[in-house]
């Protein structure tokens, strides 16, 4: 009885780990839409980098590129530069 309480609890926590997707914001690589030029060279799950400025700070974003040669944004993190000057 325990282990069954257990592996329902855990089954409940692995549920609820869902990350919601990241959806693009102006500067992304994929705002408006995906990009009119597609990468023919690159193999399938390849990751791509975009890095840009925006009002708070610098956006770091990853990409995968996916079978039918379009982007998926996965990542982003946004470094704030201000800081505390004394």
């Amino acid at each position: 009885m325990k282990s069954l309480v257990f592996l329902s609890a855990a089954a409940l926590m692995l549920a609820s780990c869902t990350t919601p997707e990241v959806e693009p914001i102006p500067g992304s690589i994929t705002y408006g839409g995906q990009p009119q030029t597609k990468l023919m060279k690159s193999p399938i799950g390849s990751v791509v980098h975009n890095s840009f400025r925006t009002v708070t700070g610098v956006a770091y974003e990853t990409y995968i590129l996916q079978p039918d040669r379009s982007l998926k944004l996965v990542r982003r993190e946004i470094r704030s530069d201000f800081f505390d000057q004394n």
